[in-house]
């Protein structure tokens, strides 16, 4: 068993490799109530062409597959829905797919066996049928429509178009009417045997556990399944530029909103923690909320609330995105490409580089005070390749001179582009 320790947050992480490849977490929180527990696979939305261990010929499958199967895995051949099993015995449970994993999670005070028993089960126990298939998609259908409608994700999804001609990024997780259309039982076996393989998984626990009898505890729900071979995943060539500076669209919202985003290219052998870090510290410096970017743009009544900052990455496509509300979102990315261009001929002020620093420093360790945002985190940097303490160990080599560098490399022009929903026009 590996053994982790971060003295600055006085955290042990606890890591085993198991016989059949699953890797299991341990964080224990002594004297803590809550106890939460998350069971992922390497599998998400821009999985969908692959060559399955074992074979020769690559397979494509229908966008949206990951996100199907997510929902199918908590119907039960004898009827029931585990969810609801999970929340009977007082359980919160739930489950999300993302670009790059697929995670089923529950946290709970009380029943933790009974509900660490029903999520074992339901993740080993897939039961697919033509009929609870088709009937499947009717419901993910609505929720793709639901999301059609839904500012903030067309917002998002326009953003990743406008960034990328290739990447399946820049797909709905659910896929679409039409994709999902052309899934059956046999793609959705084929793709639980292949991804959710225990060698392409991980748990991660988090609450006042006994490590080793945690492991036992774990090793006595798994199915004698055998680790298989790496999954050889495909992905398209994805260029440098980006697709279009500018997508519009219109919508039912009162105000329109906006998404900046910068195309980012991480290079294989790159410190991606450090420069994470780096990127945090400028969104904040550059417009944040105690930015004089932001002050100023409130004062002139531009905007109303603090931008969202965020910077998204895995092995196969990074972007920084800053997104919100305003009168005029044209204005505002004109005010920040200024600002942006001042900031890179003056360099970084020292004081506000400092203080901002600390702040984030502050943040990372407030993470570790719940026990869901711990393991949420630790799996969600697991499949990044990345072990979450890495970001308060790296903290420290984040010189000024390297966040200057960071924003002459990353906050481009040409790498930019604009997505915007406007309010409909009224029909004359």
């Amino acid at each position: 068993m590996q053994i982790i320790e971060n003295t600055k947050v006085k955290e042990k992480l606890y890591i085993e490799k198991l016989e059949n490849g699953l890797t299991v977490m341990i964080i224990p929180k002594k004297g803590i109530t809550k106890k939460y527990a998350i069971w992922g696979t390497h599998y998400g939305s821009i999985d969908n062409n692959f060559l399955v261990p074992g074979e020769t010929e690559a397979i494509k499958v229908p966008d949206g597959i990951a996100h199907f199967l997510e929902h199918k895995m908590f119907e039960q051949e004898n009827g029931t829905n585990s969810l609801d099993t999970l929340t009977a015995i007082g359980a919160n449970a739930n489950a999300y797919t993302t670009n790059d994993h697929t995670a089923y999670l529950f946290e709970c005070t009380d029943n933790f066996e009974a509900a660490f028993d029903e999520l074992a089960d339901y993740i080993q126990h897939p039961y697919f049928t033509d009929e609870n298939v088709e009937k499947e998609k009717g419901i993910i259908g609505q929720e793709i429509m639901m999301y059609d409608d839904y500012p903030e994700w067309v917002i998002y999804i326009n953003a990743m178009k406008a960034m990328y001609k290739n990447n399946p990024v820049k797909l709905d997780i659910a896929g679409s009417i039409e994709s999902i259309s052309k899934i059956d039982k046999d793609i959705l076996y084929k793709c639980y045997n292949t991804f959710y393989n225990p060698s392409n998984m991980v748990l991660v626990l988090c609450g006042d556990f006994d490590v080793e009898q945690m492991i036992e505890g774990v090793k006595k729900r798994l199915l004698p399944v055998k680790a298989n071979g790496e999954i050889k995943r495909i992905y398209p060539e994805e260029p440098d530029e980006i697709v279009q500076k500018q997508i519009e669209a219109e919508m039912e919202v009162s105000m329109p909103s906006f998404m900046i985003g910068y195309k980012v290219k991480l290079e294989p052998e790159e410190n991606v923690v450090k420069k994470h870090i780096a990127i945090e510290i400028l969104l904040n410096l550059i417009a944040g909320k105690s930015s004089n970017f932001y002050k100023k743009m409130y004062d002139q009544g531009f905007l109303q609330s603090p931008l969202d900052l965020d910077f998204e990455f895995t092995e196969n496509y990074s972007h920084v995105l800053i997104g919100g509300q305003s009168k005029n979102p044209k204005k505002v990315l004109e005010e920040l490409n200024k600002e942006i261009l001042e900031t890179k001929k003056q360099g970084i002020n020292k004081e506000d580089f400092e203080r901002i620093k600390k702040m984030i420093y502050g943040e990372y360790v407030k993470e570790y005070n719940e026990v869901g945002n711990i393991a949420r985190m630790f799996i969600s940097d697991y499949f990044k390749g990345i072990n979450s303490f890495e970001y308060l160990e790296n903290y420290n080599q984040i010189t000024k001179e390297y966040v200057d560098q960071v924003l002459k490399e990353i906050f481009i022009e040409e790498k930019q582009v604009i997505s915007i929903i406007n309010p409909k026009k009224e029909n004359k």
